[in-house]
């Protein structure tokens, strides 16, 4: 179990996070989602230890993950691919890992197997690797000691389709046998195909979070949109029906399909754009949230 409790991290005069909370169950991955600088890496580097919170918690079962006993063992974590040492080769990095973790010497095959990057591939020097393979190798290192919680920033990052796909499944089985996953990733459609729980943060504060379902599903109402947004709005507005903003220039009525469409063809306006506002897609959810004419408030789902 992960929970973040109204965690605060300052840089001097810089708030990065403000009053951060969310948790993150067994069983489940939890897709972390917000635009850069929002402070997604600032919140998985204080919960890994890497970065003192000014007030608040970040914990792993319960426990700070410096507090807890060999942590790799507990908790395998991903922030940057690159930071490997170059000159060493993907069979060598894991065998040093598997000696600081205390785990058996064995479990390095596996890993490399595991993550596609055995045989020919696990006897190059990382220098040498894509960016696609370092994440491959990333993931390895974070696998290798078996552990109940994956805290992964961008792990998608130069994989090609099939690497996504395959990435995928990996994480789905990992936490169908009981293991959690927090994914901060801006491939929208991967979290989409493989979040339990959404958690979406902007401005350093958390503006939603629930589960997928229960987010995507939206408030209902009727997305609007039309090449003249003004005059769309006056019609609806006219024949007594609520509109408000919806995502980039489309409007959300309040009212269903039908009434919408008769109002508007009444009203002489053209549409480009008629359907159920609920069951948007993330993105239409991400932009939603995160547009930069959003105000920062939270949202519980």
């Amino acid at each position: 179990m992960i929970t973040i409790e109204h965690l605060t991290k300052r840089y001097g005069a810089q708030v990065a996070v403000s009053d951060v909370s969310f948790s993150c169950a067994p069983g489940t991955v939890t897709g972390f989602l917000g635009p850069n600088g929002a402070g997604k890496s600032t919140t998985m580097r204080a919960l890994v230890g890497l970065a003192e919170p000014s007030s608040g918690t970040a914990t792993v079962g319960g426990r700070r993950y410096r507090d807890l006993p060999n942590a790799g063992r507990s908790v395998g974590v991903l922030l940057d691919a690159g930071a490997q040492h170059s000159g060493r080769t993907g069979r060598e990095v894991l065998t040093l890992t598997s000696q600081v973790l205390g785990v058996e010497r064995h479990r390095v095959d596996e890993a490399l197997e595991r993550v596609g990057l055995a045989g020919r591939p696990a006897g190059k020097r990382v220098g040498k690797y894509s960016l696609g393979m370092r994440q491959r190798l990333g993931l390895a290192t974070a696998l290798i000691g078996d552990p109940q919680v994956l805290v992964l920033d961008e792990p998608a990052n130069g994989l090609d389709p099939e690497g996504i796909f395959w990435m995928r499944g990996l994480l789905r089985d990992f936490a169908d046998r009981g293991g959690t996953v927090l994914l901060s990733s801006h491939l929208l459609h991967e979290v989409e195909a493989v979040a339990d729980q959404l958690v979406v943060i902007a401005g350093g504060r958390i503006v939603a979070q629930g589960s997928k379902n229960e987010l995507l599903a939206g408030t209902g109402g009727t997305l609007v949109r039309g090449p003249d947004r003004a005059l769309l709005a006056k019609a609806l507005e006219a024949a007594g029906i609520g509109v408000s903003a919806g995502p980039d220039d489309a409007l959300v009525a309040d009212a269903e399909a039908l009434a919408v469409g008769q109002a508007v063809a009444a009203a002489g306006v053209v549409l480009t754009e008629l359907r159920a506002a609920g069951g948007a897609g993330l993105e239409d959810l991400f932009r939603s949230l995160t547009g930069s004419s959003h105000e920062v408030q939270e949202v519980q789902a």
